[in-house]
């Protein structure tokens, strides 16, 4: 799987992250599941072109998860906090073109918010 950069732009300064690419149909489906730990810079990022509704669930994802969907401008619309092993889905909400998953609760320590920016080379 391919990796980039991805930098959260907010409030109280830039927040960079060593993301995994989840580009392929496959690679979205299994997602970060299966794994035991997530270091607090890393993370994955789903992109989805043209932009659109998405909805995540955490079935055999072992460990809690930020789930940041982000717009075509870049700007977070939404940070859903989801549960380990939880099947409920966490939409969008609205249409967007990318999904960023970090570890549960690091969005929260590092001060990211809906409205701050993401950007990243796809």
């Amino acid at each position: 799987m391919a990796e980039t950069m991805l930098t959260v732009h907010s409030k109280n300064g830039d927040h960079r992250f060593k993301v995994e690419i989840a580009a392929t149909p496959e690679e979205q489906e299994r997602g970060l599941m299966f794994r035991k730990s997530l270091a607090g810079d890393c993370g994955m990022i789903f992109p989805y072109q043209p932009a659109q509704s998405v909805a995540f669930w955490m079935k055999n994802t072992l460990i809690p998860l930020d789930i940041i969907f982000i717009r075509a401008d870049g700007t977070i619309a939404r940070i859903s906090n989801a549960k380990a092993l939880d099947l409920t889905p966490v939409p969008s909400g609205e249409p967007i073109t990318g999904v960023l998953e970090i570890r549960g609760g690091r969005a929260a320590e590092l001060g990211i918010a809906e409205g701050d920016r993401a950007e990243w080379r796809q």
